[in-house]
């Protein structure tokens, strides 16, 4: 195990299928979640393919905040979720081009 599986490991709601998944996108520290975000990191999954539920969405935003995911407000998680399914800027920008 490398030093950012055990860094991401130390996160709380984060377990070896998250990390491996983080690090299929290009998220290998708790500084690359950091800077990311959540909603960001989600998209990334998403954008692979990569079958996630929303509680992926919610253990990353709880992992950034040191809470079990939870324990995440419902009017934050509905922000979450409406900023995640929000179309991409460089995908409207696609469209319009």
């Amino acid at each position: 195990m490398t030093a950012s599986h055990s860094e991401l490991l130390q996160l709380k709601n984060l377990g070896m299928a998250s990390v491996n998944i983080l690090r299929a996108v290009g998220i290998n520290t708790h500084a690359d979640l950091k800077r990311t975000g959540a909603v960001e990191a989600y998209r990334r999954i998403r954008a692979r393919d990569i079958n996630v539920s929303k509680v992926m969405l919610y253990a990353l935003q709880g992992a950034l905040m040191n809470v079990h995911w939870n324990d995440i407000p419902p009017d934050l998680k509905a922000r979450l979720v409406s900023e995640a399914e929000m179309p991409d800027q460089n995908d409207l920008n696609k469209v319009t081009a």
